[in-house]
């Protein structure tokens, strides 16, 4: 355990994000985006066991040998805490640590437009938070709960799997249930979510139709729900979200999501020329006519209605790479490599805006 205890330090003094323990392999730091081996004897079998042993809590080991897969959280008394996969792959275990940032920042200081706390001081709907792994979601969401808490006086009750930042009471009340220790399952947690009194309801991750129907149940009624999937855009959050249900419900989903609905933040981090790294966000407000479109199942005209949105507060992932680069936060080539559209981007950086239907939409002379 010692050598672990070593490993876990010194990701935190090289602010690595990410470690990788895999038996026969070299120890991998993920720092600044990049994998760099580290200078620490690679994992056996046994002392994969043995540390294992001495980690994962007592209520997973059951899951571990069943499902040979488990998340938890882990606080080493030496200091930082720690999201952790295991999982085996050939036979033998593999662990991914994801250091968790003790310190909650700002939406000043991770660098998040204006519009998120506009969202995070709404009173009611569902806010979804998406993007890739390792974009920066679980730290854009506790940036969110930290203002709520700090500014308002809430009851605001988590289901977490697991929990990875820790909060204490300020103007609100907090509770923070793990999966596993403090309810069975998401859907066990959401059954009586109601009756526990929340104003704000923060659900981890959407997983499944329970998941998104507890939420859309909640919102309706005045609650304001925040949660995170995996989606690369928002027109995709959306259709995901649909996809939950089976065909024969799917309608009455889109009806009840485009009314309970208050906002898509779809983030991506990039990189600096200081090789540190900046969030581009697309922003989904939803609006009369974003309503309309999730309603009528027209999700591909949404990259349109964003862009046209950009008053409210709405922005494509072109607009934000675009303001990143005129701001001198990033290059243009950086920018280029992480648009979804780069032709349409390469034309804004001429100075031609096209909308999703290749209309010009303003040009400089």
């Amino acid at each position: 355990m010692e050598t672990f205890g070593r490993i876990l330090q010194g990701a935190v003094e090289a602010s690595a994000s990410d470690i990788h323990l895999k038996i026969g392999a070299p120890v991998i730091f993920r720092i600044a985006g990049e994998l760099v081996p580290v200078d620490a004897p690679p994992p056996t079998a046994e002392w994969m066991q043995t540390v294992l042993g001495h980690i994962v809590p007592a209520h997973l080991r059951g899951h571990l040998e069943s499902d040979h897969e488990i998340d938890f959280a882990h606080a080493p008394a030496g200091g930082g805490r720690f999201r952790v996969n295991v999982f085996q792959q050939r036979g033998g275990y593999v662990m991914a640590l994801r250091l968790v940032k003790s310190t909650i920042r700002t939406f000043a200081q991770l660098h998040l437009p204006e519009t998120v706390r506009r969202i995070a001081e709404a009173e009611s709907g569902i806010v979804l938070i998406t993007g890739a792994t390792g974009s920066g979601k679980s730290t854009t969401l506790a940036a969110m709960i930290d203002h709520i808490n700090a500014t308002s006086r809430k009851h605001i009750l988590t289901l977490e799997d697991p929990i990875e930042f820790l909060f204490e009471d300020k103007q609100s009340v907090i509770e923070q249930r793990e999966i596993g220790l403090d309810t069975a399952t998401f859907a066990t947690g959401l059954k009586n979510v109601l009756r526990q009194d929340p104003d704000i309801l923060v659900i981890g991750e959407m997983r499944d139709a329970a998941s998104v129907m507890a939420a859309m149940s909640a919102a309706n009624i005045g609650h304001l729900v925040i949660s995170t999937l995996h989606t690369s855009d928002a027109a995709k959050s959306v259709q995901r979200l649909l996809e939950f249900f089976p065909a024969a419900e799917r309608e009455l989903a889109r009806q009840q999501f485009a009314s309970t609905l208050r906002a898509v933040l779809c983030q991506r981090l990039v990189r600096t020329p200081a090789a540190g790294l900046r969030p581009a966000l697309e922003i989904l407000l939803n609006n009369a006519a974003v309503t309309k479109l999730i309603h009528t199942g027209g999700l591909e005209k949404l990259p349109a209605a964003i862009e046209l949105g950009g008053g409210e507060g709405m922005q494509t992932f072109n607009m934000a790479l675009h303001d990143l680069v005129t701001a001198g936060h990033i290059t243009q080539a950086e920018a280029l490599a992480n648009s979804p559209n780069p032709e349409a981007l390469k034309m804004r950086f001429q100075g031609v805006t096209l909308n999703e239907t290749r209309r010009i939409l303003g040009a400089r002379e």
